[in-house]
């Protein structure tokens, strides 16, 4: 069968597909939807990526991305400087915010320690962040690290790293979400909730 498109448009189909979420045929719709709406997406879509481009770099202080280093989060003086929330991306740094979580800064170490995926201390941002928390205003660190394996070694890891910096370690509770049903929940889910059970 031919191509039915010119190598160009493949080109903008082949490289939407390597978007997260989107697959060959979701990345044809949405180049197929681009094109139609050239005007009023591809334009504006192509100018905001060029200064994405130019402009986003990544904050020296904590990791975060934005237009300026420090970022906004870190130069925000409402923000708490005693706290620091230890988060392994970006992405969720952006979720915590979402839910206004928090008022403490951010520490985003780049990933979680996966040894079976070659992700050693020496690729995360650890080092910074052990020095950040001996800094005289820190007073806790919250390790906000997913509950998988790799984020509770990584979060293991972190905490005996930190023994000698006069700061409180944390880390998120786990257990049964807002408007969970337990029938509905996984085994190690209710076991954590158990275990961090709390008074009513």
């Amino acid at each position: 069968m031919g191509a039915v498109a010119g190598p160009e448009i493949e080109r903008l189909v082949q490289l939407l597909a390597r978007l997260p979420g989107l697959g060959p045929r979701s990345a044809r719709r949405a180049a197929l939807h681009l094109i139609k709406k050239r005007e009023a997406l591809m334009i504006p879509l192509s100018s905001a990526m060029q200064v994405a481009l130019e402009k986003v770099q990544v904050c020296k202080t904590c990791g975060n991305i934005d237009t300026q280093s420090p970022c906004t989060v870190c130069t925000d003086p409402r923000r708490d400087p005693s706290i620091i929330v230890v988060v392994a991306d970006v992405a969720d740094l952006w979720a915590l915010e979402r839910a206004n979580a928090t008022q403490g800064r951010y520490h985003v170490l780049g990933a979680t320690l996966s040894p079976l995926d070659g992700v050693g201390p020496q690729d995360l941002t650890i080092e910074a962040l052990v020095a950040r928390a001996h800094e005289a205003q820190v007073h806790e660190v919250i390790l906000a690290l997913n509950a998988t394996v790799d984020g509770q070694t990584t979060a293991h890891y972190i905490t005996d790293l930190l023994q000698d910096a006069n700061v409180k370690v944390t880390r998120l509770a786990h257990g049964v979400p807002v408007g969970g049903e337990l029938d509905y929940l996984d085994e190690g889910t209710l076991s954590a909730a158990m275990r961090q059970r709390t008074l009513f």
